[in-house]
């Protein structure tokens, strides 16, 4: 399932950008995800697209208490949607 995430945030980009790929893709949503580009909009805006072959276990790593505790910290906001494609 192709997914959008819009993430604001008050860290730096380059921050937001390490946590995302190192912490959020590569450990908590390893096992959920199945690729994924990452664009800067701004320094405090990026939009994250992935493609998501468990929605259960993705939903379970953005509700962690390990990646709530990094978005408090950084008043990180995610906005997440589900993508279909128009024919």
């Amino acid at each position: 399932m192709n997914t959008l995430i819009i993430s604001t945030f008050d860290c730096t980009f380059e921050e937001f950008e390490k946590e995302v790929k190192e912490v959020f893709i590569e450990r908590l949503a390893k096992d959920s995800c199945d690729g994924y580009e990452f664009v800067k909009i701004n320094d405090h805006k990026a939009h994250t697209f992935l493609n998501v072959t468990d929605f259960d276990g993705f939903c379970s790593s953005l509700e962690c208490d390990e990646a709530k505790e990094w978005d408090k910290a950084n008043n990180c906001q995610d906005t997440v949607y589900k993508i279909e494609l128009v024919e």
